[in-house]
């Protein structure tokens, strides 16, 4: 693929992010790296500074074949056609394979399920992956059945069409009903295997979120992500002070009401379909935890 900077002085990595359909940074920074990409004919380096109308040529390998273990596990299909499908993640269950996860994770039960029916776009290690939920987060995942819908997909995640809506019980009582946290996030300085609010080297990050219920201590929220930063929710939610009941990463070191992970539950998923444009729209119930912590609030009063 061709394009032609349009911005002067805009990074190359950058620019083929805002440009390259269905690329992020990170995967423009990978094909820089491969040596995928070229600008004005020679070898581009992620922070070349582009002219206007530099010429910049990009090149997406074929997919690997996927060296992953197909593991058998039930999962929960809530939506399917030929393009997409949306499952309702357990809590506990890693999305992807990593350090210490390579057998048990939604990858291996998706290639068991749907052997090579899946799209190859984010390599060999994310076949079929969009976008992801922490391991410790329940609910909907969209999962791209080819290269087209991975593509549409990717692309409404990064233009903000697609909406996702999460429940969570967090610490602290709001004054006000509805509101928007606006705050950057980035990698945290000290901690890399955490996130936090930070003006440098951070993204954008806008999380909307609105009271269902007040209880003595804490609170019912719905959040709507405009963005989909790393751990959004429960950094934004810890930034303002309500940290998310049972998050002792962000929040709280103890556990709380019998939680030892965050009370966070993505229950509503919504796109436009990427064949044909119409709105796609799938809701998954509260989970078994959820409703039990909902219970023992309800009890306190």
């Amino acid at each position: 693929m061709i394009l032609t900077a349009d911005i002067p002085g805009e990074r190359l990595d950058a620019f083929l992010a805002r440009c390259a359909e269905g690329l992020t940074r990170s995967a423009a920074q990978k094909l820089i790296e491969e040596g995928a990409v070229t600008r004005n004919g020679r070898p581009g380096k992620k922070n070349d500074k582009l002219n206007l109308g530099d010429t910049v040529e990009y090149t997406i390998p074929e997919p690997k074949e996927v060296d992953i273990k197909p593991t058998e596990m039930a999962l929960d299909i809530v939506y399917e056609d030929e393009d997409v499908v949306v499952i309702n993640k357990p809590k506990g269950l890693v999305v992807h394979p990593a350090a210490g996860h390579q057998d048990d994770t939604l990858v291996n039960g998706l290639l068991y399920a749907m052997g090579d029916d899946l799209s190859g776009i984010n390599g060999e290690l994310r076949p079929g992956i969009v976008h992801r939920i922490d391991k410790d987060t329940s609910g909907l995942l969209a999962v791209a059945k080819n290269d087209l819908a991975h593509t549409m997909l990717a692309s409404q995640l990064k233009d903000h069409t697609m909406a996702r809506t999460y429940e969570a019980i967090v610490c602290g009582s709001f004054r006000e009903d509805s509101g928007t946290v606006d705050a950057p996030i980035g990698r945290h300085p000290s901690d890399r295997k955490k996130m936090c609010v930070i003006a440098r080297n951070s993204k954008e990050a806008v999380t909307h979120w609105e009271v269902v219920k007040r209880y003595r201590g804490y609170t019912h929220i719905r959040c709507k992500l405009e963005t989909g930063r790393t751990h959004q929710i429960r950094v934004h939610m810890a930034h303002i002070g309500h940290p998310i009941l049972g998050d002792t990463v962000y929040g709280h070191k103890k556990p709380e009401l019998g939680q030892d992970s965050q009370c966070l539950h993505a229950g509503a998923l919504c796109f436009r379909h990427p064949r044909d444009g119409r709105p796609v729209m799938v809701f998954a119930p509260m989970p078994e935890y959820f409703q039990k912590v909902i219970e023992k609030l309800e009890k306190m009063g």
